[in-house]
């Protein structure tokens, strides 16, 4: 194989699709796949900035991402241009696929943020998760997605998910 094939062979499109529809795509580093937990290394995708208040995605800024075929969300370890840890933002989701060089993501609104020190977990999106009807349209789904950010939760004030991402 060469170089170039064996580069190409380490990358992946992630693709998060959100109420039928591709939300965002972008290249990535397959840095590991085990079967069962697969984890990707990008920049940040965003155009330009993303200011929360308690915490700015910006250019530069490093992902380390893990996902599962088993489990209700993915953790994304957020680092600086130069190594500093941000901390962690996790996404409530389906089940990730990988199909061919593309990792499918579906995102189920809810979200978790853990700041690097710890002292800041928050639940997020908890509104926009009620707006979109995915407990009348799809009951187990929203009950495993509530499940999942209750447990990230727990993970989250317990620790800063080294356990998890080993």
């Amino acid at each position: 194989m060469s170089a170039h094939s064996a580069d190409a062979a380490r990358r992946v499109d992630v693709v998060l699709v959100k109420a039928g529809r591709t939300k965002i795509r972008y290249t990535a580093e397959l840095l590991a796949d085990d079967g069962t937990r697969i984890a990707v290394r990008a920049p940040w995708a965003g155009d330009g900035v993303r200011d929360f208040g308690f915490v700015r995605f910006e250019t530069g800024d490093v992902f380390t991402e893990y996902y599962w075929r088993d489990r209700w969300y993915a953790v994304k370890e957020v680092r600086t241009a130069t190594g500093a840890l941000k901390g962690w933002y996790c996404d409530v989701t389906r089940p990730a696929t990988l199909l061919g060089t593309e990792l499918v993501v579906e995102d189920l609104d809810l979200d978790l943020w853990r700041s690097a020190d710890g002292t800041d977990v928050r639940r997020l999106d908890e509104d926009e998760f009620a707006q979109s009807g995915l407990a009348g349209r799809d009951p187990e789904a929203a009950a495993a997605a509530v499940a999942a950010l209750d447990e990230l939760e727990a993970l989250a004030r317990e620790g800063d998910f080294a356990a998890l991402l080993r």
